[in-house]
Parts: structure tokens; sequence; C-alpha cells
């Protein structure tokens, strides 16, 4: 079994999700050992969420899952990338495909993507 090196990041790795058909970076989020393997044996993302302190099964309020197709590992075992189907269009708990939704142009951030759904409607909140 391959073992990732948790004990650099202070038991958090990086986790990158991307898009596996179209290589689109959809969002940069956090694994502990725990969240790995709750992937490995599902083969949906699961992450582990910082500020509420647990597991964060992609996609468990909204339905926006992610299908881990491929897992690739960086070269020091510190770092992850999940290649994913989005299932439902949107990464992004703002409703967007992509959680880089905007671009710095100018001194400025400029919106360059579009919302998949509304976030007050899916998140009740």
């Amino acid at each position: 079994m391959i073992q990732l090196d948790f004990a650099k990041g202070g038991g958090l790795l990086p986790a990158i999700a991307q898009d596996w058909k179209t290589g689109d970076v959809l969002m940069l989020a956090y694994i502990n050992e725990e969240a790995w393997n709750e992937t490995l044996k599902t083969g949906n993302a699961t992450y582990w969420t910082r500020s509420r302190q647990k597991l964060w099964r992609k996609g468990e309020e909204s339905g926006n899952v992610q299908k881990v197709k491929e897992i690739y590992v960086d070269c020091d075992a510190d770092t992850v990338i999940f290649k994913v189907e989005q299932i439902g269009g949107a990464a992004c708990h703002e409703g967007y495909h992509s959680c880089f939704f905007r671009k710095y142009e100018n001194g400025e951030l400029v919106v360059v993507g579009e919302r998949v759904f509304d976030p007050a409607k899916v998140y009740k909140k």
C-alpha cells in the first residue's frame, strides 16, 4: 500500500481536484489520512475541512460529488491530484464550475466563470 507523507504538513496534504476530461483545475483542498482512506474506499473525493475540523465528503450537501477517476502523487508523496468526474457541473461552493473563477487583471479580480447553481438555494443559508 502506498504511504503518503502526512507528517510533513502536520497531518494534512494538499489535494488538487482536476477535471479528468478537460484538465481544468477545479479546487484545492486538504486531506488527512482518514480522508485519503475514505477516498480510496469509496471512489468519491473526501477531504478534511480545516474550518469545520471534520471529514468533508464532497457533494454531501450540494449533490456535486467528485468521482475519482485517477490519482497522481508527487515525487515527495506529500501532494495529490484527484482527476475527477465532477457530478452536477460545479466544484465551487459559490456555484461555479471551478473555485478558480476569478482572474487577476490590472490590480483587480475579474469574474471569468459562469455560475452553475445558486448557492443560496442549494445550501439554504
